[in-house]
């Protein structure tokens, strides 16, 4: 049995971090007249292999998991001066989602060993020291609620379940099964949103970690779930070549809020922005020549 359990996480896990040919690239976002646009495209990347799940650290600092010497390690782009450096480098192991933890200067990510070993781990910002967060749970994708409470999306029974961790009392409860791996702190609520694969329309829906209440906020955009939220409360999803909008409180459906004409930028997967909205972070796969 034990045997069967660690083939179904092995073979979740290779799905999960399948890895190919991406690139993060990087956007200023204008507001002139409250109508929004993207400009400025820079790849913040450039590089052969695995880059991908950007978050930003701060207004000046990106994090995202990159290819190096064979396994994936925490890159860490400074804005202003234009350069990459690094977080951690474990022998045996890569890391994946990096995230800000709240006032700390430290960063949570999923370590996969090369033993088939997942979990999720913190990381020191200047010296990469590590140590285990959470023991007891195969941790796909995470974002911090407080710097003590933890919503995951966690491999439970073969799929992905909604999972909000206390690290105070070592507790862990599942709220709902069949969710995708896009997980955000709504912007000026106390609330987190998820994806919701329980029916065959996707939907995008609410969670307030401690009361356990979830609302629906509106079906995604077909079979997508990578999302941001601006601080206006508009939600950016992006599909293909398109990144759409939708604000739950002022529109009726999805619009086009972006369309990349840059022949890279066909795939567009993982979305980031910055706490202010002033700049956006996206993955696209690379172009085969």
């Amino acid at each position: 049995m034990r045997y069967l359990l660690n083939l179904i996480t092995c073979i979740y896990t290779s799905l999960l971090f399948a890895q190919p040919e991406t690139e993060v690239y990087l956007f200023d976002i204008s507001n002139k007249g409250n109508i929004l646009s993207l400009k400025n495209q820079r790849n913040i990347s450039n590089n052969p292999g695995y880059d991908n799940q950007p978050y930003f650290y701060n207004d000046n600092i990106v994090l995202f998991a990159s290819t190096r010497n064979g396994q994936t390690d925490i890159a860490s782009y400074n804005i202003r001066d234009n350069k990459t450096d690094w977080i951690s480098e474990t022998p045996g192991g890569s890391e994946y989602s990096p995230t800000k933890i709240p006032n700390q200067k430290a960063v949570s990510a999923i370590r996969l060993d090369t033993t088939g070993k997942q979990l999720l781990y913190q990381y020191d910002f200047k010296t990469g020291k590590s140590k285990v967060l959470i023991k007891d749970l195969v941790i796909g994708y995470h974002t911090w609620y407080t710097e003590d409470i933890i919503i995951s999306s966690v491999l439970e029974d073969g799929g992905l379940s909604l999972v909000v961790s206390n690290l105070k009392d070592n507790s862990n409860y599942t709220f709902q099964k069949k969710v995708g791996r896009s997980l955000h702190k709504i912007p000026n609520t106390k609330l987190i949103s998820y994806i919701s694969k329980e029916r065959d329309i996707w939907e995008i829906k609410s969670l307030h970690p401690i009361t356990g209440e979830t609302k629906k906020i509106a079906p995604t955009v077909d079979k997508t779930e990578d999302m941001c939220w601006l601080i206006n409360g508009t939600i950016l999803m992006a599909k293909d070549n398109i990144i759409y909008q939708y604000n739950p409180k002022t529109n009726a459906d999805w619009s086009v809020f972006y369309t990349a004409t840059d022949q890279n930028i066909h795939k567009i997967t993982r979305i980031a922005v910055n706490t202010t909205s002033g700049l956006l972070a996206l993955v696209a796969e690379k172009v085969d020549e």
